[in-house]
C-alpha cells in the first residue's frame, strides 16, 4: 500500500496538533507545581525548570513542532497550516477534564471566531515563492520593506517589555501574547532559512561555512527562548483555554503579515482573494474580543499567604479562612476559626 505525500502529510499534521495541544496542559500543571513551592513564573519565577512535568511538556511541543516542520515538506501549507486549530481544541478538552477550566458561552462563540477567521485567512493568504538558495532569503531578509518591517516589530516588543508588561503583564494577557507572536514572526523567517541551510549541506553543499546561516541560527534561538519564556508567563497567569486561541490568533497573524513583506506574495493576488483575508482578520480580531472579555484569571495569593500543593489543588489560608485555589475560580471557601 502505497501512502501519498499529501495522506503523509496530514497524519504528521495531527499528530503535531495532539503533541503541541497536551503539551499546554503538561507545562500548566509543571507551572502550578512549581509555584508551590517556589515564585510563579508570571512574576518571574524560574522554579518550573526543576519540575519534570513541565519538562514532559516542553519535550511534548519540541515533537509536536518537528512533526508541524516536516509535514510541511510532504503536504501543502494550505492543508497544513489549518489544522494547527485543532491544538487549540484538543488543549481546551483536556483542560476541561484535567484542569477544570471552564469558558463561558461567549468565550466558546470567540473561540470559533478565532478558529474560522483563521482558517480564512490561512486559505485566502497569499502563496509563498519560496527561495531555493540562502543567498536569496538574506538578499530578501535584507531588503529596504523587511528591515522597516524588523525595526517596527523590535520596537514594539521592546516597548512591551519594559512599559507595558510590569504595568498591564498579570492584567492583559495581549502584553505576553504580543511579545510571543511578534518574536515568533521571526522564528519562522530564521527556521525557513536554517531549512535551506540542511537541505543543502545534505545534498553535498554545505552552508557551514556561511556566514548567514549562523546569524539565522543565533536569531531562531534568541527568539524561541524569548517565546518560551513569555509563553509561560502567559500561561501562569490565564486560563489555559484562552491562551491556545489566541496565541494560535496573533502568532498565524504575525507570521503572514511578516511572509507577505518579506516573500512579496500579495502580488498577483485576486481581489475576492484579498477581501477574503480581510474579513478573516475581523473575524479573528472578533474573536478575539469575545475571548479577552470572557477571560478567566487565576486569584493570586497575597503576601503573606501560606500556599501549598496536594498533587491536584492549590491550597491556601489568608486572613483565618481557608481557600482551595483553582485556575479561574474559588472552587470552595470557609472560615476557619482561631478561636477557642
Amino acid at each position: 500500500m502505497v501512502i501519498s505525500d499529501n495522506t503523509r502529510g496530514l497524519i504528521l499534521a495531527i499528530s503535531s496538533s495532539l503533541f503541541i495541544g497536551t503539551s499546554f496542559i503538561l507545562k500548566k500543571k509543571g507551572l502550578k507545581r512549581a509555584a508551590a513551592a517556589g515564585t510563579r513564573a508570571g512574576v518571574g519565577g524560574y522554579a518550573y525548570l526543576l519540575e519534570p512535568l513541565w519538562w514532559t511538556g516542553m519535550i511534548s511541543m519540541i515533537v509536536g513542532e518537528v512533526a508541524n516542520f516536516v509535514a510541511y515538506i510532504y503536504a501543502p501549507a494550505v492543508l497544513v497550516t489549518p489544522l494547527g486549530v485543532l491544538s487549540i481544541i484538543i488543549s481546551a478538552i483536556l483542560a476541561h477534564f484535567l484542569l477544570k477550566e471552564r469558558l463561558q458561552r461567549l468565550g466558546v462563540l470567540g473561540c470559533i471566531s478565532c478558529i474560522v477567521g483563521s482558517v480564512v485567512i490561512v486559505i485566502h493568504a497569499p502563496q509563498e515563492n519560496m527561495p531555493a538558495s540562502l543567498e536569496e532569503i538574506w538578499i530578501l531578509a535584507t531588503q529596504p520593506a523587511f528591515l522597516a518591517y524588523v525595526a517596527a516589530t523590535l520596537s514594539m516588543v521592546l516597548a512591551l517589555i519594559l512599559h507595558f508588561e510590569p504595568r498591564y503583564g498579570q492584567t492583559n494577557i495581549l502584553v505576553y501574547l504580543g511579545i510571543c507572536s511578534l518574536m515568533g514572526s521571526f522564528t519562522i523567517v530564521s527556521i525557513k532559512a536554517i531549512g535551506i541551510a540542511i537541505k543543502l549541506t545534505l545534498e553535498g553543499i554545505s552552508q557551514v561555512a556561511y556566514p548567514p546561516t549562523w546569524f539565522f541560527l543565533s536569531v531562531a534561538v534568541i527568539c524561541v527562548i524569548t517565546q518560551l519564556n513569555y509563553l509561560n508567563k502567559a500561561l501562569d497567569t490565564f486560563n489555559t483555554a484562552i491562551v491556545s486561541p489566541i496565541y494560535y490568533v496573533m502568532f498565524t497573524t504575525m507570521t503572514i503579515i511578516a511572509s507577505a513583506i518579506m516573500f512579496k506574495d500579495w502580488a498577483g493576488q485576486s481581489a475576492s482573494d484579498i477581501v477574503s483575508a480581510i474579513c478573516g482578520f475581523i473575524t479573528v480580531l472578533s474573536g478575539t474580543v469575545m475571548l479577552h472579555v470572557t477571560r478567566e484569571q487565576e486569584p493570586v495569593p497575597l503576601p503573606g499567604t501560606v500556599t501549598w500543593y496536594d498533587g491536584e489543588h492549590i491550597k491556601a489560608i489568608e486572613d483565618g479562612h481557608y481557600i482551595l485555589l483553582h485556575d479561574s475560580e474559588y472552587l470552595d471557601s470557609y472560615s476557619v476559626s482561631t478561636k477557642n
